[in-house]
């Protein structure tokens, strides 16, 4: 694999992951585009790294499964329960998604990435604000 084709990978996963932080950002969450794009950084990485050091796609299967796991645990970490409410699974649920997103980058699988991140963006920003105004909808205007 060449350097150019390396850095392709990781600046999709880091573009990928940063894009859905700002929106976690611009609705003041914990995890913003930092947080998700190091978590989609971090899975390509890991992912390329594995490709680089192993012909064995059982390898590639196990790293996976670790990233996934262990990304659950972050996300797990967003998760508040407050006065009877749980806030933080729309943002726990998109650090999966970025994870996801940047272990497929790290595969260089471009169709399902770029599919699965205009799927996620919309469910983020429309769907959210298809929510936001069904919650709201008796207020007054």
């Amino acid at each position: 694999m060449s350097w150019p084709e390396i850095a392709l990978r990781l600046g999709v996963a880091v573009l990928i992951g940063a894009v859905i932080g700002l929106d976690r950002e611009i609705r003041h969450k914990a995890a913003g585009v930092r947080t998700i794009g190091l978590v989609s950084l971090g899975s390509a990485l890991a992912i390329l790294i594995v490709i680089f050091t192993s012909n064995d796609i059982a390898a590639v299967s196990r790293v996976i499964q670790g990233v996934l796991t262990g990304i659950g645990f972050l996300g797990a970490g967003v998760i508040l329960h407050h006065r009877g409410t749980v806030e933080g699974l729309t943002t726990a649920a998109s650090i999966w998604a970025a994870a996801v997103l940047g272990s497929g980058a790290g595969l260089g699988a471009w169709a399902p990435v770029m599919i699965g991140a205009g799927f996620t963006l919309v469910l983020l920003v429309v769907a959210g604000w298809i929510e936001y105004r069904f919650k709201h909808r008796d207020e007054p205007r």
